[in-house]
């Protein structure tokens, strides 16, 4: 018996950008870090761009708020800035010293090509159309990093516990906690797209595709630092 229900709409990006996601999801950097074997310069490098990254997260999460219709909105977008700004970029800091990566340093940083592309493509975004449009960019980093979590729980080849030395990484993007975030992301712009027209769909998935292919940039970045040095 075939299942009969429509994917929903942030499925149905996925499925048009199918290649694409498994490219983002399962990419070598990706691999690396589940097995173990990622190179450690390559982490360090993705660790320090990934701040500068937070950074412009918040603020593309400041554009939400700005962008907002509705009270409801308006919290979500404010609640997710703050979580940035008051709680992740100050975890992030603790395992980047972890890693042998002051703050000071963090701070002095210049941002690479790839972290710039990425996060001014995000903001244009949303500058440019609305909040879903903004949503949908942001898109493959939430909802992306917690399907490549699960992904990797889920291969033979994943080391988990003290055995691997990207554990801790893991375990934050598999946890429940971020799961449920994601997850929520989900349900938002669902929500939003429920009823969506064939042509609004064909704007997004080219918003939600150069997004995820600028994720691969990303992680391959890490891979090419790595192997410069």
């Amino acid at each position: 018996m075939t299942d009969s229900r429509q994917p929903t709409p942030i499925d149905a990006l996925i499925e048009r950008n199918a290649d694409t996601w498994r490219a983002y999801c399962q990419h070598a950097f990706v691999r690396g870090l589940g097995a173990g074997t990622l190179p450690a310069e390559a982490f360090r490098y993705y660790l320090r761009q990934d701040y500068l990254f937070l950074v412009h997260f918040a603020r593309a999460w400041g554009l939400a708020v700005y962008k907002s219709r509705t009270i409801g909105e308006l919290r979500q977008g404010l609640d997710s800035l703050k979580a940035i700004v008051d709680l992740e970029m100050g975890l992030h800091i603790e395992y980047c010293a972890q890693w042998g990566i002051s703050e000071d340093e963090l701070a002095r940083l210049p941002e690479a090509r790839q972290t710039m592309a990425y996060t001014r493509y995000v903001l244009d975004a949303g500058l440019r159309g609305d909040l879903v449009d903004l949503h949908v960019a942001l898109a493959p980093c939430l909802i992306g990093y917690a399907d490549l979590a699960r992904w990797l729980a889920a291969q033979d080849f994943t080391v988990r516990g003290e055995a691997n030395p990207y554990e801790a990484w893991i375990a934050m993007y598999v946890s429940d906690e971020f799961q449920a975030a994601a997850q929520a992301e989900r349900d938002w712009v669902n929500r939003q797209l429920a009823g969506a027209t064939p042509a609004r769909m064909d704007e997004l998935s080219r918003i939600f595709e150069e997004a995820t292919r600028l994720e691969i940039d990303f992680w391959q970045m890490g891979l090419d630092a790595a192997a410069q040095a």
